[in-house]
């Protein structure tokens, strides 16, 4: 699980992200703040892998804390989520290591996109970090991991998808010299098997991919994907 600590000067807005993070699988609320105080401590206190921070609080920015956090040693990861859409704030955040920036009102689509995203991130620095070297194509998939797109669909996408994630799936099918299951489609992309296989069955209807079942001794078939049509 990745625990995530809201930080929210609006109880309000706080108690809706934190019920927006219970609903995406592999993460869990461990705490809320709602000043800065409040988040520097609970880091302090607590094993909090990501604060979903707000940057308009009432004792300080959510970037001077971000900085100060930095400086006190916490590598815990932050991903914006603020109405301040100046572009300075947005530079500032990006030099400061925030993940992804995201403005609010937001949906939920756009908040679980960021942490699929995230989740995918950790889940390829993990497998990468055994040998504690990274050839490029394994550099390339961590940035990449943090590529999302906006909350409205491009190219008729449904709710919830993103184009980038929808290219790496595509990329590894058309790569692939034979159909590949779910499950194998996750282990090559870093994503979860549940988001892998929303977008296998969305790309098969779509008819960019062939549904083939290969059936074994006992159980159900299993489902396996080939390239169809070009990109």
């Amino acid at each position: 699980m990745i625990d995530v600590l809201v930080v929210d000067d609006d109880f309000r807005v706080a108690e809706i992200n934190a019920r927006y993070v219970a609903k995406v699988p592999g993460f869990r609320v461990v705490g809320r703040a709602h000043d800065a105080a409040q988040a520097l401590a609970t880091v302090e206190r607590e094993q909090i892998d990501l604060v979903l921070l707000d940057h308009y609080l009432p004792d300080r920015t959510g970037l001077s804390l971000v900085q100060h956090m930095r400086q006190l040693g916490h590598r815990t990861d932050v991903i914006m989520i603020t109405a301040a859409s100046d572009v300075t704030t947005i530079q500032d955040a990006m030099r400061l290591g925030a993940l992804h920036y995201l403005v609010k009102p937001f949906t939920f689509d756009a908040l679980r996109s960021r942490l699929e995203a995230y989740a995918a991130l950790r889940r390829t620095v993990d497998r990468v970090g055994g040998s504690g070297m990274a050839a490029q194509e394994q550099v390339d998939r961590i940035f990449g991991a943090l590529r999302t797109t906006t909350t409205t669909p491009p190219q008729g996408l449904p709710s919830g998808h993103s184009l980038p994630t929808t290219d790496l799936i595509c990329g590894v099918l058309h790569r692939a010299a034979q159909p590949l299951s779910a499950h194998e489609v996750a282990a090559q992309t870093g994503l979860s098997r549940s988001t892998a296989q929303r977008y296998l069955r969305h790309l098969e209807q779509a008819g960019r991919l062939q549904l083939t079942l290969r059936y074994g001794d006992t159980g159900r078939p299993e489902h396996r994907y080939a390239w169809v049509s070009p990109r």
